[in-house]
């Protein structure tokens, strides 16, 4: 059949072995506009959580006896994706490298049978990576001069019939890998020692590699069955063999990170999440960012300068009207107040769509923390008035301080704000320049992934509301949160949160505090 303009176009993507990090570039930026993801049981929560937000997520994903859904509909389904959603993009997310023991074939060919045109994006696959990850080189000068990735995923009552060279690879000098093979390992591992391999061979087993349930167990050739046995080692996992596995007991560099092994949920922003998932990544930890709420500006009150088409898509459903920006009475203040970072980018958002910068001239800036001010710096602007405690309590106590009765002050915050600055400044003006909306509902795989995790990372106290309102959420079995400030520790606790917080009410402080708690114990 030929290929049609009007079809959808299908990317078969390999997600990598579970390290989000290990995405490629081409393949993420498919996933953050793709309109349909088909995806694997094996591809990680990292990865899904860079998906387009509004894409169906399609879960196909095989278990290691049964099959979710089959191959044979998993090809029809992509097809049908492609022919009923003419100029969509597809992807097809498959764990590893597509064309690695991912039938990426079969799916190809079906879709040239069916006129849709497709895009492979090759992935790290799991062969190299996940021994990498443990500290073993599947190449070293001296030990193994070539590897040889074989697939375990065959019926070991076949016996002798099996496709399996066992002749060859018994003979073979090179590093062993196999993928899917721990059922049948026992089977594979006598049948080598019977065509002359060494009952010695240094073997590992690596279970969930590059991801924070990351386990390795050593073992020899001819212990290997007895060894599944004792420690209990699951799929997925991948069987390395030859003398590069005794390098793993020097190189093993991601057990060593402070953070290695946890797994950590993220409830910033999506916009915000980046800074601190950076930094925990980098950690050892795996992070599931899950933001709580999403904000938006509110369009300014006044906008006759606006173009028409922003002006008139704006509906206030939510903020009072008197609290809305008007830009043109910006001159009759003297001192601007900022009680967070989405205000900081809201506002100047909105001021550069009809003003600039030169608006601000001669007026004194004041924010509520560090965290605050550092955004403020990112736009050029450095603070005059910084409270040393971060709460809109002492901003208000602060500025009724150190400014006279005669200036005009301009608050700049969301429309959940209290009223704790109008209180201690009752002269004040408030603006309300962008609203927060909680987020209603997570996608089932997302649920899971919470629910088995180790902690949660609250950076505000609406984060730890809405947590506590989505009720898919109610499996989540640690009850330990990480906290910046001491108003998203009261809300914690309230919720029945067991809570660690931050010194400062700053990431740095937050991330610090997170290494502590794992690396010198909870009383740290």
């Amino acid at each position: 059949m030929e290929n049609s303009n009007h079809f959808g176009k299908v990317y078969l993507i390999g997600a990598g072995p579970g390290d989000p990090g290990l995405l490629t570039v081409r393949g993420k930026s498919i996933l953050e506009k793709a309109d349909v993801v088909v995806y694997d049981r094996l591809v990680s929560p990292g990865v899904l959580s860079l998906c387009n937000p509004k894409a169906k997520m399609v879960d196909v994903g095989k278990m290691p006896t049964h099959h979710k859904v089959k191959q044979s509909e998993i090809n029809k389904l992509l097809v049908k994706f492609a022919v009923e959603m003419p100029g969509s993009i597809v992807a097809r997310l498959k764990g590893g490298d597509p064309f690695v023991f991912g039938r990426g074939g079969e799916e190809a060919l079906e879709l040239v049978d069916a006129g849709v045109e497709f895009e492979v994006v090759p992935g790290v696959t799991s062969a190299i990576a996940v021994p990498a990850y443990a500290g073993i080189p599947v190449s070293h000068r001296g030990i193994a001069t070539s590897f040889h990735i074989i697939t375990g995923h065959e019926k070991a009552e076949a016996g002798d019939s099996l496709s399996l060279d066992f002749e060859n690879l018994a003979k073979c000098q090179g590093t062993l890998i196999f993928l899917m093979g721990i059922a049948n390992m026992d089977f594979i591992a006598r049948r080598l020692i019977e065509c002359g391999k060494d009952p010695k061979t240094p073997l590992a087993f690596i279970e969930k590699g590059t991801t924070s349930n990351q386990r390795t167990v050593m073992a020899t050739l001819e212990t290997a069955g007895e060894t599944i046995v004792r420690e209990n080692v699951t799929a997925p996992a991948i069987t390395i063999m030859g003398g590069v596995v005794e390098l793993g007991k020097t190189l093993a560099w991601k057990k060593n990170l402070p953070l290695s092994g946890k797994r950590l949920v993220v409830t910033r922003a999506a916009k915000q999440s980046s800074g601190i998932t950076a930094r925990l990544t980098a950690l050892g930890a795996e992070v599931i960012e899950t933001p709580m709420i999403e904000t938006r500006n509110v369009l300014p009150y006044c906008h006759a300068e606006l173009p028409s088409c922003i002006a008139n898509s704006y509906e206030y459903d939510t903020a009072e009207l008197a609290d809305l920006a008007d830009f043109e009475d910006l001159k009759d203040f003297d001192i601007l107040a900022f009680t967070s970072t989405n205000g900081v980018e809201s506002f100047f958002e909105q001021l550069f769509t009809a003003y600039d910068v030169r608006e601000l001239a001669g007026k004194k800036i004041a924010s509520v923390g560090k965290i605050t001010e550092k955004k403020l710096l990112e736009y050029g602007i450095r603070c005059d008035y910084v409270p040393k405690d971060h709460t809109g309590e002492g901003l208000g106590l602060l500025l009724r301080e150190v400014v006279d009765d005669e200036s005009r002050i301009l608050l700049l915050q969301g429309n959940l704000a209290d009223d704790t600055l109008l209180k201690l400044l009752p002269k004040a003006t408030r603006w309300i320049v962008y609203e927060t909306l909680p987020i209603a509902e997570l996608p089932e795989w997302k649920c899971e992934a919470i629910a088995s995790a180790d902690a949660i990372v609250f950076a505000s106290s609406s984060a730890v509301e809405n947590f506590a309102q989505i009720s898919s959420l109610s499996s989540f079995v640690s009850r330990l949160s990480f906290c910046i400030g001491r108003m998203t520790e009261a809300s914690a606790k309230k919720h029945g949160f067991e809570t660690v917080t931050s010194d400062e009410t700053t990431m740095d402080s937050l991330v610090k505090k997170i290494v502590e708690y794992y690396t010198m114990g909870e009383n740290a």
